[in-house]
C-alpha cells in the first residue's frame, strides 16, 4: 500500500518532533508520497512567517522533506479521479474542504491511504474506500 501525507500530519511532526524522519517514524517502511497541494500549503506557510529567520528554517525543512519524498502533481488522471470523489461526495450531502478533495484523489488514485494530523480525520472518512490513519509519535 503506501500513504500520501496530508499537511496536518506534517503540521503535528513539525510542532513535536526536531526531524521529518523522526516524526514520521510511526509509518515505518510504508512508501510516502506528498500531492502537490501539500506543497503549496507548506509554501505558504513560509510567504507567511513573521520572520525572515522563520521562513528560511521553513522553506529549508519543505527542501529536505521534498528530497526525501516524491511529489505528485495534479496531472489529468488525479483531476479525474478528483472529479469523480467530488460528484459522490456531492451526491451524499458531504464535501470536504477543496484542498483536502485533492489530498484524497491523489492517495486513491495512487491506492494509498491518507496520514493526516490527530483529530483532523473526520471528514476524510467521508471519501468512499480511503484508509486514514492518524500520525502517532513512537
Amino acid at each position: 500500500m503506501g500513504l500520501v501525507i496530508d499537511t496536518s500530519a506534517l503540521v503535528a511532526v513539525e510542532r513535536a518532533a526536531s526531524s521529518w524522519e523522526e516524526g514520521l517514524a510511526s509509518i515505518g517502511n510504508e512508501p510516502i508520497a506528498l500531492p502537490a497541494i501539500v506543497c503549496a500549503e507548506l509554501l505558504a506557510g513560509v510567504h507567511l512567517a513573521q520572520s525572515t529567520a522563520r521562513a528560511e528554517s521553513r522553506r529549508a525543512k519543505i527542501r529536505a522533506l521534498i528530497a526525501q519524498v516524491p511529489v505528485v502533481d495534479f496531472g489529468l488522471q488525479v483531476a479525474e479521479r478528483w472529479a469523480e470523489l467530488f460528484a459522490t461526495l456531492s451526491r451524499r450531502g458531504q464535501l470536504i474542504p477543496a484542498n483536502d478533495l485533492l489530498v484524497a484523489s491523489t492517495a486513491t488514485y495512487l491506492g494509498f491511504g491518507v496520514l493526516v494530523g490527530p483529530g483532523d480525520e473526520t471528514h476524510f472518512r467521508s471519501v468512499p474506500g480511503l484508509r486514514v490513519e492518524v500520525l502517532r509519535f513512537t
